[in-house]
């Protein structure tokens, strides 16, 4: 009697495949495709960069020609100042929806797709949040661009202008692992959206972004003080028209950063296992 041998289709040894370790750089490969595939979802749908195109620009109009005349009596004078700042508050806000389009991807069973792939089981998520950096990017491009269609002027130089912007982004890469570990452990979208904004809302208008540090009460000058997102601000003031001390907020900024990484990442990344 003889015995044949059949080989399993691909359906089939799909869990066993998924088991498999990944090569040597094999997490990096699977999360650049990852991130490949999160581009071209928001090319085609452009409608989700609406709110870093045009919130940017709404913000600087309302607070320039709102606010500017009474707190600077300049509004140059004031464009000047809050630029910078509005950029971090707007790149920050762009960080968010990376864990509402997780959680999306979640609910649909995207994700369960993507447990039958021979992938590492990190790269869907590592994949998510470097495809949505190009939402910073916009976010930048927009907000200095209409800044200087309405008077703004970079003072310092090239370089500086550019590590501000890197400074920046890196910040917003280490909060997006926040709201990815909101879009683990939420079950909705909605919910993860609504809590990313009492998150930043504190964080962002909690800070020296419209008006001078000095000129708060003192209670909120203290949050200030210790607010990550009011030393990225005074960093990119200081890189981007030379108002301030530049070294020290730069090198809080990127502490606070590293240590939001090193606490959010893990979590996120060990809540997804668990989902997977």
């Amino acid at each position: 009697m003889t015995t044949t041998t059949t080989q399993p289709r691909s359906g089939e040894d799909a869990p066993f495949i998924a088991a498999v370790p990944a090569r040597p750089f094999g997490l990096v490969r699977h999360s650049l495709v990852m991130a490949r595939r999160s581009l071209i979802k928001t090319m085609r749908q452009p409608e989700q960069l609406l709110d870093v195109t045009l919130q940017p620009i709404i913000f600087i109009v309302l607070f320039v020609y709102l606010l500017g005349g009474a707190i600077a009596g300049d509004r140059h004078e004031y464009l000047q100042f809050l630029l910078p700042a509005l950029m971090v508050q707007n790149v920050l806000f762009a960080s968010a929806p990376t864990g509402v389009s997780l959680n999306t991807d979640i609910k649909t069973g995207v994700f369960d797709r993507f447990r039958s792939l021979p992938i590492g089981r990190s790269a869907p998520l590592i994949g998510g949040v470097i495809g949505d950096m190009i939402r910073f990017v916009v976010s930048i491009g927009v907000m200095i661009g209409v800044g200087y269609l309405l008077g703004f002027r970079i003072t310092t130089s090239f370089p500086e202008a550019l590590a501000a912007c890197l400074l920046v982004m890196f910040m917003a890469f280490c909060f997006s692992w926040m709201f990815v570990l909101l879009g683990m452990i939420v079950r909705e979208p909605g919910a993860v959206q609504g809590l990313g904004f009492v998150i930043m809302f504190p964080l962002t208008f909690g800070t020296n972004v419209l008006v001078p540090t000095d000129t708060l009460p003192g209670w909120l000058q203290a949050w200030v003080k210790v607010n990550p997102v009011a030393d990225a601000m005074q960093a990119a003031r200081g890189l981007m028209v030379g108002q301030g001390a530049v070294a020290g907020p730069v090198v809080r900024t990127l502490l606070w950063s590293v240590a939001i990484l090193a606490v959010f990442a893990p979590l996120a990344v060990r809540a997804y296992r668990r989902k997977a």
